[in-house]
């Protein structure tokens, strides 16, 4: 008894050593990530902030210029003796201006009033632009930001922030257009270590691609409007940080966004997960190689601990065992003693017991308890005609219909004697033994054994049935049994094959006085 526990403590001893320090450095492993995680978050947030802060200034200062100069068209006008000086302030302007690529100023037809390049383009015409086509069908007076374009001047692609010069009536009169330089923010951006698969973009509110880090023309102008960023997290608020994997490149990312409240524009900056955690997980792979190694170790020589702690026990175990299997020795001569050899069911002494045993359950609960008492019908004349051998096997398959007849664990069927059997019935009534005797009854009839000695010419039984709830000090468990066995007479003297309760015998004796009424 006492090597499973010495083993099971050792084993646990050794194991729970080796989970916490699994378990300890996995914690901290965690702790890391998470950490890691955490501080990448607000770098990207701090990253997001500096672009918006960036986009928003350098947009204010070029609007600023614009808003100026259509106050001076609107009241001056751009007749040719103010061409040249407004050439000159754009060009001015622009040489101010790091950002700015070019300033133009359209007529409402499209054409090409003036502007900052040092010589003008005749015959140009930019109707057809999205801006001009925007601020002709639109009296919004405040800056309008389009898609990403190349410059007709220069072919160079820019940024275009424009606004709408209205005439004294109301009326369309043109457009003013400050281009940025792409290679301007390009250059801003590539001051940030976001490593090889960080991204930077901006983009306009309703999801069109202005610029992203790295650079790729072919994402200008793009349509992200149905990625989660737009469809599943900008909903959500204006700022916010989420775990995102690219439509573009299918990386995973850490992406800060931000709109802008003063201009239609969103933000985001975006750090590569992988690279985030790439120190972490070297770190991660060295420290849980230790520690396995280190586990490895302890659990060797803990295992040598328990073989030696299961050598010296080694000959209590054997006692252990061969007392064991003397004990399954002894509970088996036991079980046999309780049987019946014959039939395979409970001896008269297990029913003794199992009726004294039942008998005082029913009085403490109040309980019924049935006795059904079986008798095999003209089984004398069966010994006659067949024999002692044919007549065990007769009783053989009755005890076999007789066992198959109890249904609940708590039931005990047992050979009370030569052909008698009987069947306990715990918390059972009158009716209920009835309908368990009959089952029984039909089914050894069902055997179709031959019996030519019984008036039907098979082997029937007959069958006496009493329950009652016992009551102490007022009944014993003598009575259940005697009262099963005056019933069975009365089966016995009715004709045999049926089975007859202690309340029908009752009615039997009423029947005479009954007639004679």
């Amino acid at each position: 008894m006492r090597r499973a526990p010495i083993i099971w403590l050792a084993t646990s001893f050794v194991v729970l050593v080796c989970v916490s320090l699994i378990g300890v450095q996995s914690w901290v492993t965690w702790r890391a990530r998470e950490i890691q995680l955490r501080e990448s978050t607000a770098a990207a947030s701090n990253l997001a902030q500096a672009v918006a802060q960036h986009a928003y200034d350098t947009i204010k200062e070029t609007d600023t210029v614009l808003v100026g100069l259509v106050e001076r068209l609107e009241v001056d006008g751009a007749a040719a003796p103010q061409s040249e000086r407004l050439r000159m302030l754009l060009r001015q302007r622009v040489a101010e201006l790091p950002q700015l690529h070019g300033i133009f100023v359209y007529a409402a037809d499209g054409s090409w009033l003036v502007n900052s390049q040092d010589v003008m383009l005749k015959n140009q015409n930019n109707a057809e632009r999205e801006y001009f086509v925007y601020h002709r069908t639109h009296a919004d007076r405040g800056a309008h930001i389009g898609p990403p374009i190349r410059s007709k001047s220069t072919g160079a692609w820019i940024i275009t922030v424009s606004r709408r010069v209205t005439l004294p009536g109301g009326g369309f009169g043109g457009v003013v257009l400050a281009s940025l330089d792409m290679g301007y923010f390009k250059k801003f951006y590539e001051r940030f270590d976001i490593g090889r698969a960080g991204a930077i973009f901006i983009a306009l509110d309703p999801g069109i691609v202005l610029l992203r880090r790295p650079f790729d023309p072919k994402a200008l102008g793009r349509n992200i409007s149905a990625l989660p960023l737009y469809s599943r997290y900008l909903p959500l608020g204006p700022v916010g940080t989420a775990v995102i994997t690219s439509g573009q490149d299918g990386v995973t990312r850490i992406n800060s966004y931000r709109r802008l409240e003063q201009y239609p524009l969103v933000v985001s900056a975006a750090l590569s997960r992988d690279e985030v955690l790439a120190q972490w997980r070297a770190d991660a792979y060295l420290q849980g190689g230790a520690v396995a190694l280190l586990a490895l170790a302890l659990a060797l020589l803990g295992s040598r601990l328990i073989r030696q702690i299961d050598l010296r026990i080694e000959a209590e175990a054997e006692l252990v065992r061969a007392r064991n299997a003397l004990e399954a020795l002894n509970q088996t001569l036991e079980k046999l003693a309780m049987q019946d050899g014959l039939t395979g069911l409970a001896n008269r002494r297990q029913f003794d017991l199992s009726l004294q045993a039942e008998f005082s359950r029913a009085m403490r609960n109040a309980s019924s308890l049935a006795l059904i008492m079986i008798d095999v019908d003209c089984f004398k004349q069966y010994h006659d005609i067949y024999g002692h051998a044919a007549g065990d096997e007769c009783l053989r398959a009755i005890g076999r219909a007789v066992a198959e007849g109890k249904h609940r664990p708590g039931d005990v069927t047992a050979r009370y004697g030569g052909e008698e059997m009987v069947v306990l019935l715990p918390e059972t009534d009158v009716a209920g033994a009835m309908l368990v005797a009959e089952n029984i009854r039909k089914a050894i009839q069902k055997l179709a054994l031959t019996h030519p000695g019984n008036p039907t010419g098979l082997v029937t039984v007959s069958a006496g049935v009493n329950a009652f709830a016992p009551v102490r000090h007022d009944n014993l468990p003598i009575e259940l049994v005697e009262t099963a066995d005056q019933a069975l007479y009365v089966a016995k003297a009715g004709g045999r094959n049926r089975v007859c309760s202690q309340a029908g015998m009752a009615a039997a004796r009423l029947a005479p006085l009954a007639a004679q009424r």
